[in-house]
């Protein structure tokens, strides 16, 4: 039974989620021979300012300011 974990910024679509857990689970499915209704995904999703990348926090990294952007505006 394969639980698997996924951390993200907040600001992903249900949309998004969703092909994302098809996507997972048809892989683990494929290759760890798992039964499709036993493959579990968690969401846990995270502010940029709770995650630091390289010592900077994603809020304050510049070369990410796009993306934080953009997913702020979803939310």
């Amino acid at each position: 039974m394969p639980n698997i974990t996924v951390e993200l910024l907040a600001g992903r679509t249900l949309d998004q989620r969703r092909a994302f857990a098809r996507a997972v689970t048809d892989d683990a499915v494929a290759l760890l021979g798992a039964r499709r209704q036993d493959v579990r995904i968690v969401y846990t999703e995270i502010t940029a300012d709770t995650v630091a990348n390289g010592g900077v926090l994603a809020s304050e990294d510049d070369s990410r300011a796009g993306v934080v952007a953009a997913l702020a505006d979803r939310g």
